[in-house]
């Protein structure tokens, strides 16, 4: 294995990752990988990994630069897979393709491969460099990375206030508070997370689609309501669109739904907490038994803060109008009953820019 790390590894490992970036929200259960593959400094082949999760990104970037691959060097940003599942393992593909190097950019942390597919390739004589921008991707693949480790996808909150951190009106009037920009950056982030979720409140009270709306994205994410025993309207947006769009419910009953929403959508009964609601935790891990690795909870205050208090939210992304609603209005996020100032101390200020005239505000957990 080689320690060296040249300035082209770098550039190349860039290519990679910006590969690897297509496939956001579009590969689950798998990772988004990213691999191209360079000879005398060329690039001759390149791939990612395909919606659905297959083929893996080595094989796509192996197709793509065929007999150039013999005596080239692969950039992947994750290890490549030595495990037999429903495709053959990539280290093995890299191998049979005559690849001289391979450049990755972090070990991956599913049991079933870690260290082996490096180990694999060594042995047949192929050269081994790892971690090239690996804080970078280990960053693009924390969804991945989390469920592995922790059983649970990452785990977004997007909040649209006002100034003040309003979400709507005393009445619930929240159309619009931010600007045609900011909604078009919304529409985005969902297609680029595995799964949106969203309460039975917001869904009886706004009627959201939480659907990505773009022209040219036709990759939608898995929706998810969270339900306590009550009704949900079938005429809903959410569900009457269940038929084109995935739908999925978790609620403690899941039985008490099969009769009153459409075929289409799938139920997950979990365990509650004291409110009556899913809980948080079991949510997301029943979440991640359906191969989701990464979630954007689009929803009211209650259910953000019920995420808020099990230490469960890993980013905030928070847009804000130049607006006042004062008091009256309705705040983005409920009760936390917080005794001591720090506690609430979390997150780091990330990125921040102009959204026209609405301030986008990225904060990652500390």
């Amino acid at each position: 294995m080689s320690d060296v790390i040249s300035a082209a590894d770098r550039k190349w490992m860039r290519s990679a990752l910006m590969m690897a970036r297509r496939g956001d929200g579009r590969t689950a259960p798998n990772p988004a990988v990213g691999c191209v593959i360079v000879k005398d400094d060329v690039l001759v082949g390149r791939g990612v990994t395909a919606d659905g999760g297959r083929p893996h990104a080595e094989t796509v970037a192996l197709a793509s630069a065929g007999g150039s691959a013999k005596g080239a060097t692969a950039y992947v940003t994750l290890e490549p897979c030595s495990h037999h599942g429903q495709t053959p393992p990539c280290c093995q593909a890299l191998i049979a393709a005559g690849i001289a190097r391979v450049v990755i950019g972090i070990q991956d942390p599913d049991e079933r491969v870690s260290g082996r597919g490096i180990a694999a390739m060594t042995a047949a004589g192929i050269t081994v460099t790892t971690s090239v921008l690996k804080d970078a991707i280990a960053d693009q693949l924390a969804g991945y990375r989390q469920a592995r480790l922790m059983g649970r996808p990452q785990v977004t909150i997007k909040i649209a206030t006002s100034l003040d951190g309003k979400i709507a009106l005393r009445d619930g009037t929240s159309q619009w508070i931010t600007g045609a920009l900011a909604r078009q950056y919304v529409h985005l982030l969902r297609s680029r997370h595995d799964a949106v979720l969203t309460g039975a409140g917001t869904v009886r009270a706004d009627n959201p689609m939480l659907t990505c709306r773009l022209d040219g994205i036709t990759h939608q994410p898995l929706r998810v309501v969270m339900a306590s025993g009550q009704g949900l309207d079938p005429r809903s947006e959410i569900f009457a669109t269940s038929g084109q769009f995935p739908t999925l419910v978790i609620c403690p009953d899941a039985s008490s739904y099969k009769d009153t929403l459409p075929v289409e959508v799938k139920t997950v009964a979990v365990k509650t907490g004291q409110d009556g609601y899913p809980d948080p935790m079991n949510t997301l891990s029943a979440l991640a038994k359906q191969g989701m690795t990464s979630v954007l909870i689009e929803a009211g205050g209650t259910l953000l803060a019920s995420f808020i208090k099990a230490g469960l939210v890993d980013r905030i992304i928070w847009i804000r109008n130049p607006m006042v609603i004062g008091g009256d209005g309705l705040p983005a996020v409920a009760e936390l009953g917080l005794t001591k100032l720090d506690a609430g101390r979390g997150y780091r200020l990330d990125h921040r820019q102009l959204l026209g005239e609405d301030v986008l505000e990225i904060w990652q957990r500390k």
